[in-house]
């Protein structure tokens, strides 16, 4: 039995050790790492396991092909055990060392007929209703969709879809089945006993369900989705914990244990797919009832992905007023030892926002994130979908006649700048331009989203796991779900957009300094020749110091962004969300955007995310969480991206981080809707540029996700580098 880490509590306040027992510290998330680590390149081979089940249906409706494609990667494809497996479930085999060219070239564009999965068609992005499926397992599955096929058995169309449902479930039980015959060969009784049981029956013990939540992981992977979220995983397993502890099965370490062997396979998709999965797992928040749903497994999650330190578990932890701060210091104790997570996320902003958006109280109150932190009604609406709008695009299209000042094509309406005299009139002809670049913005989703046809876009495995597909012998995006698609619209550049129109307002309307005029031709010459304008640009107020006319024209960019979006729907009759986001595509925005009022120079980047412009928040975290609590959240019901850095040495100071659990708790009340934050300081990330083999392991917060620093590119790194940097 390995002991959990006592001082994980204490750090945490946490007073109840009574639960808690064993002997050395573990080394078993150090020990498959290095399994996944000797593993040789390999080529991905599944859309060949595919190809099989589609050749031998060519003739079959879209749906049933489909779903033979699946089952056919479902029980074809080689079963993998590490030697340290205390949970079944690996991509190794859907990857090999050497597969025939011409066979994999064939099967990739079959697969390409039948697979359309991308960021814009609501292919992945999402969070299974992992509570019924575990409390039903697969036969209440399969006995669901055999109940709903004689309700609807004079409807052909929807027997069709329930007979694809069929098809997958039935492949996915003999997937757990072969990984019980995989465990047998591996001598690993446990593990092969529990895949047998949850192909059979629902899960009865902890490992069972731990079990059964991986393998329908793994299963998404094979269907080769991406940011496929646990959800709420303290709440739906907490039942089966509790009846573990209570027959004196499990204890809190080895729940730990389990848990940590699940999320360092996540290091997999580093090893396998060159990059890093972005699994979000929710812990905390408040329970359907309403009442503080922490628990002893949101202490047992965060103890885990802090021994793991991988990017992979893309934790977010939720935090209201009935939160005990014991939670709260333990999520900032885990951020202190420089992972980059749990993000924190509001649910006094977030549900309030959901409900306003369309969702009952419940299912809002029962929200966890996908992906990055967007917010998610799991197993109740189709995967996510989400795009970038470049609002600081506008500002050239008023002070460039509607075009774009570097490369002189049309980026809005045209405009006659001299006739804007007035501040108001400004921001109406600002306005325009950004409803505009919201229409264009709406004709890229819409033509992305519907190029494909819903019924070709047929998802018969994860339909399972969307309340209510079976029962309405739908797909999920061919109405089966409960609610319809919704989309998010990143909305990038609140910092430069409130920076500069600061700036308008302060040279030119209240101190008559300069023109409009003369700002577009200074924008135009990249401040060349107008030294002097821009250093009183620069020193116009700034979002990010609690400054009233700066901070205003924040509020005024995200209820233009909420009122222009608002009016726009999904194929399906779903909202448009917005986001005060960027997950690092400032960069590249930035490269292509001219120069701006705030003083930033062309090609630079824009603001981050929803955080103030870097280093222009010059009167400490205070005065910065201030401002970014001042516009109205509950409008963002897509979900926020606050970044903010501190020294290492902060978090070491006990005292420190009771203070920022303080200023976090009165950022939240004020309005605050996430804060993610990174603990390394800035010449420990200069040291990594210089010495990158020094810091391999050096992990960091982006944006909206974790990943190893010296892997990044250069631009990303730099970025980091700039933001500004708080002690004690």
């Amino acid at each position: 039995m390995i002991r959990f880490s006592i001082s994980f509590f204490r750090r945490a306040g946490y007073a109840d050790f009574s639960l808690l027992t064993g002997a050395d510290d573990m080394t078993v998330s150090e020990k498959l790492k290095q399994e996944i680590d000797c593993m040789q390149d390999r080529k991905p081979i599944g859309a060949y396991w595919r190809f099989l089940g589609y050749r031998a249906h060519y003739d079959e409706p879209f749906v049933l092909a489909k779903a033979w494609g699946i089952k056919s990667i479902f029980e074809n494809y080689e079963k993998h055990i590490y030697q340290n497996d205390l949970i079944a479930g690996s991509q190794k085999g859907l990857f090999l060392d050497a597969f025939d060219d011409a066979e994999l070239g064939k099967a990739l564009e079959i697969c390409s007929c039948f697979e359309f999965g991308n960021f814009s068609n609501n292919f992945d992005h999402f969070a299974p209703e992992y509570e019924r499926f575990l409390s039903e397992g697969i036969p209440g599955v399969l006995r669901r969709i055999e109940e709903s096929a004689e309700r609807h058995g004079k409807d052909p169309e929807k027997l069709c879809f329930l007979n694809a449902a069929k098809l997958v479930m039935e492949g996915f039980a003999n997937l757990c089945r072969s990984y019980a015959e995989a465990a047998d060969r591996a001598e690993k009784p446990e593990i092969a006993g529990a895949c047998r049981r949850i192909a059979e029956a629902p899960p009865q013990s902890f490992r069972e369900a731990l079990q059964l939540v991986w393998l329908t992981y793994q299963a998404f992977l094979c269907e080769d989705r991406y940011a496929m979220a646990f959800g709420r995983m303290d709440q739906y397993l907490a039942p089966f914990y509790r009846r573990d502890l209570e027959n004196g099965t499990l204890c809190y370490d080895d729940a730990v244990t389990l848990l940590e062997s699940v999320f360092i396979k996540l290091y997999e998709f580093r090893r396998f797919r060159g990059g890093d999965e972005v699994a979000n797992i929710c812990i905390g928040g408040i329970t359907k009832e309403g009442t503080d749903a922490v628990n002893a497994l949101s202490y047992a999650i965060l103890e885990a992905v802090e021994r793991v330190r991988i990017p992979g578990p893309n934790l977010s932890a939720r935090i209201h007023r009935k939160t005990a701060d014991p939670f709260v210091i333990a999520c900032l104790n885990v951020i202190g030892t420089g992972i980059g997570y749990p993000a924190l996320m509001n649910d006094e902003v977030n549900i309030p926002a959901l409900i306003a958006a369309g969702h009952t109280p419940e299912d809002a109150a029962n929200y966890c994130m996908v992906g990055c932190i967007e917010n998610f009604i799991p197993g109740k609406e189709p995967p996510w979908s989400d795009g970038r709008y470049n609002a600081p695009l506008a500002l050239e299209a008023v002070f460039n006649n509607g075009r774009s000042i570097l490369s002189g094509r049309p980026a809005g309406l045209p405009c006659e700048l001299d006739k804007i005299s007035s501040m108001d009139a400004f921001l109406t002809e600002l306005k325009k331009q950004m409803e505009f670049l919201a229409a264009e913005y709406m004709v890229w989703f819409r033509s992305s989203n519907m190029k494909i046809s819903v019924k070709m876009r047929a998802q018969p495995f994860l339909s399972c796991f969307c309340d209510d597909c079976i029962d309405r012998g739908r797909d999920v995006l061919d109405g089966g779900s409960r609610y319809p698609s919704v989309h998010g619209a990143v909305c990038m550049g609140i910092g430069t957009m409130a920076d500069s129109l600061a700036a308008v307002e302060s040279v030119v309307f209240l101190q008559k300094k300069y023109t409009l005029r003369e700002i577009a031709l200074a924008l135009k010459a990249d401040f060349a020749g107008y030294e002097e304008l821009r250093r009183d640009l620069l020193a116009a107020p700034k979002y990010g110091n609690n400054d009233t006319l700066a901070d205003q024209y924040a509020v005024w960019y995200l209820d233009t962004c909420h009122e222009i979006f608002d009016r726009y729907r999904t194929a399906d009759g779903g909202r448009i969300y917005i986001a005060m986001g960027s997950n690092i595509s400032n960069i590249a925005v930035g490269t292509a955007t001219a120069a701006t009022p705030d003083g930033r120079r062309a090609g630079r980047p824009i603001s981050d995310a929803a955080s103030p412009t870097y280093r222009q928040d010059r009167n400490g975290i205070t005065a910065a969480l201030l401002s970014c609590a001042k516009p109205d959240y509950k409008k963002a019901a897509c979900g926020t991206v606050l970044n903010r850095k501190f020294t290492s040495g902060f978090f070491k100071n006990k005292t420190n981080v009771e203070k920022l659990c303080s200023l976090i708790r009165t950022y939240f009340e004020l309005g605050g809707q996430e804060i993610q934050i990174n603990a390394v300081s800035r010449e420990i990330l200069q040291d990594a540029v210089r010495h990158p083999e020094e810091y391999r392991d050096l992990m960091v917060r982006v944006s909206g996700f974790s990943a190893f620093f010296v892997q990044l590119d250069p631009a990303i790194q730099n970025d980091i580098l700039s933001r500004t940097e708080y002690d004690a």
